[in-house]
């Protein structure tokens, strides 16, 4: 389809100023990396001229937007989506899928997960299956339906979750909570996100401070994490890897986390556990 399906909405434009502002760049900003003149930027953001498709896409692209908000500002200016969203168990992402288990198995024996936009577990190695099985007793959080697929903000901020078996959960909490407060505001129209943070700010003891993202805070290269449970204790850090490259929605908003012991004792009772729940 080479033009317009139908006539656009000053919408995009609304879209567009959107994320131009989210990034922090002014209309000469993205005129000059997207190599247009800034009189086009202001007439697209204001409805006065109507983009072509390329020039969505060569906007979209010079903001670093995410394929899924691409599709959105396609569908703003009247154009059909270009990137798909395959399902992560269909027949298109066999190769994906035997990649993600590649990663999973060769972090054995220390637990590693995959994670969809909203932070939920989608797959998982069989480390991480022992240990979340050995920190919460067997169960899943507390008030999750027995369906729903277990979500990491969630199992952090639950006292029916990992929360009591953190140790330093304050610190934990805080770096997570913020990420996922930044990428509320990153995604501008991922409602799911506003709604997850709304749900695990509301749980008990969290602080008021975390209602709001702070600017000042810029994110550690890494949190350690510690877990205490019947007298065995595990000190992690954790890393979080994409996949860079892909066309596709589903795959570019999967995370991989990744879990590594900070001493040789978490190794050892990390080999422990692992070998003991596959006994």
């Amino acid at each position: 389809m080479t033009g317009p399906m139908q006539t656009p909405e000053p919408a995009f434009g609304r879209l567009l100023q959107q994320w131009r502002r989210v990034r922090g760049k002014s209309q000469l900003d993205l005129a000059v990396e997207a190599e247009v003149s800034p009189r086009h930027v202001s007439f697209v953001e204001t409805g006065r001229s109507t983009p072509s498709r390329e020039m969505v896409l060569t906007l979209a692209s010079a903001l670093h937007v995410p394929l899924r908000e691409q599709n959105a500002l396609l569908l703003a200016a009247g154009y059909a989506p270009v990137f798909r969203e395959a399902s992560l168990d269909g027949p298109e992402l066999v190769p994906a899928r035997r990649a993600l288990d590649l990663i999973l198995r060769h972090q054995e024996p220390y637990p590693a997960v995959v994670m969809n936009r909203h932070w939920d577990i989608v797959r998982s190695n069989d480390a991480a299956g022992a240990f979340f099985s050995f920190l919460l007793g067997g169960g899943a959080a507390a008030g999750a339906p027995a369906s729903a697929r277990p979500n990491v903000v969630r199992l952090m901020f639950d006292p029916g979750g990992l929360r009591p078996w953190v140790t330093n959960w304050e610190s934990v909490a805080e770096s997570l909570i913020q990420r996922v407060h930044r990428e509320a505001v990153g995604g501008v129209t991922d409602e799911a996100t506003r709604q997850l943070l709304d749900a695990v700010l509301a749980y008990p003891a969290v602080p008021r401070r975390w209602r709001a993202l702070d600017p000042s805070a810029p994110p550690s290269p890494f949190i350690p994490v510690s877990f205490a449970r019947d007298g065995r204790t595990f000190h992690y850090f954790s890393t979080v890897t994409t996949l860079g490259t892909p066309q596709d929605v589903t795959l570019q908003e999967l995370r991989v986390e990744c879990f590594f012991p900070v001493d040789e004792a978490t190794e050892r009772e990390a080999a422990l556990l692992r070998a003991t729940s596959a006994s």
